[in-house]
């Protein structure tokens, strides 16, 4: 009687934060810092701006972000295209390469925060934002081909789905949903998570000072006129 013995099935790790570069190659680790900036955006800054902001043009920000990174995913398992030979020594050999997710998402986010920024300013007014977003985008763009992650192909198709989509899900943010934001405010989902749009408002940090500033002095008016009439 023969016995068959069986393997377990090889392993696959979370590439969410699995970026690999060459020990000792100090660019290689800025690079693979630079990769790691769009979970930077996601986690730090728009679950940090649900939680402090709640505002609804940040939100659909988020959701468009999502939305292209779901096209991306069903472009690469429809296409199929396979990454650079590196991927052996990466282990990323199981996934596909184009269009680039990485490269995809940050000028996403660089053309609509683009867009957003100079929405009523114009862009030289915001020149210092718009060119730390940019370099962040071809930063990311150079790492993923340097790290061996991607073809300059894939990279590239990523980068101009990535300001098509940013561009296009603006333009519906801003024309198409833009006149139903009273009616989100107004709606159980608003009142209850304290949603809210301040786009009317030219100045909101200003705007926010000022009513804390005038809310401080009613309270501390308030509770002279208490103390005297005790």
């Amino acid at each position: 009687m023969t016995t068959t013995t069986t393997f377990p099935s090889p392993l696959k790790a979370i590439t969410l934060t699995h970026i690999r570069y060459g020990r000792g190659d100090k660019l290689g680790h800025f690079l693979a810092w630079i990769s790691l900036v769009p979970v930077f955006i996601s986690f730090g800054g728009f679950i940090s701006h649900f939680i402090f902001r709640r505002e609804i043009q940040g939100i659909f920000f988020f959701l468009g972000l999502i939305v292209s990174q779901f096209i991306n995913e069903f472009i690469k398992t429809t296409v199929q295209q396979a990454r650079p030979e590196t991927c052996t020594l990466l282990e990323m050999c199981d996934s596909h390469g184009w269009p680039s997710s990485h490269c995809q998402y940050m000028f996403f986010f660089a053309t609509y925060l683009t867009l957003l920024a100079s929405k009523g300013t114009g862009f030289s007014k915001n020149i210092g934002l718009n060119l730390l977003t940019w370099s962040l985008a071809f930063l990311t763009m150079y790492s993923r081909v340097y790290l061996g992650y991607h073809t300059v192909a894939q990279v590239l198709a990523g980068t101009g789905l990535g300001v098509f989509l940013g561009a296009a899900w603006f333009w519906i943010v801003n024309n198409l949903l833009f006149p139903f934001y009273p009616v989100i405010e107004e709606s159980a989902f608003g009142r209850w998570f304290y949603v809210k749009d301040t786009s009317h408002i030219p100045n909101v940090l200003k705007f926010e000072y000022d009513q804390a500033r005038a809310f401080r002095k009613k309270i501390a008016s308030e509770s002279e006129s208490e103390s005297k009439s005790d």
